[in-house]
């Protein structure tokens, strides 16, 4: 008899924690956020690349132009090398080389540069990004926000990325701080 209460007891401890978890669960509000399309296609965003393009498009064209000349000294080293004296023919190889290696330098850094701006930028979109989530989490009483990772389904109604990029749209952007 004793067991026979004891497995009682267990039984509807059970049934009690399912249903407070049943019923939470029912009034428990979730959210999906999708920060790549974010970052990739709301309004901040968009300005924010354009103002990185414009910004790097003359060290781009720089490049450019050193790839150009590095280009024509090989075809003139390539043509005239068996007509050249052997000095001068080193000395445009060594020229050759120096604008190759300035060039990969040149390059190396415009990606590094490129890509520590972009941060910058990026880092200020998620910024205000974030401040927006906040703000529909607490006038649309979500209990959770999650970032979208690679999910193997979820419901367009969990899913308010529309609604932070529309919330982002025409909102002003702090500049980035120069250096």
């Amino acid at each position: 008899m004793i067991r026979k209460f004891n497995c009682s007891k267990v039984l509807f401890a059970i049934f009690i924690m399912l249903w407070y978890v049943g019923v939470y669960a029912v009034n428990t509000k979730i959210g999906i956020v999708n920060t790549d399309k974010i970052l990739r296609e709301s309004e901040p965003a968009v300005i924010a690349q354009l103002k990185i393009e414009q910004e790097f498009f003359p060290r781009d064209e720089q490049i450019k132009k050193m790839a150009a000349r590095a280009k024509e000294l090989q075809a003139q080293l390539e043509k005239k090398s068996a007509s050249m004296s052997e000095a001068d023919r080193r000395d445009m190889e060594r020229i050759l080389a120096n604008l190759s290696r300035e060039f990969q330098r040149a390059k190396r850094q415009l990606r590094e540069d490129l890509s520590v701006r972009q941060n910058e930028e990026f880092g200020i979109i998620l910024e205000h990004t974030n401040e927006v989530i906040k703000r529909i989490a607490e006038t649309e009483k979500y209990d959770l926000i999650l970032q979208l990772q690679d999910s193997v389904y979820r419901s367009e109604r969990i899913d308010i990325t529309e609604q932070v990029l529309k919330a982002l749209e025409g909102r002003i952007r702090q500049p980035a701080t120069s250096k």
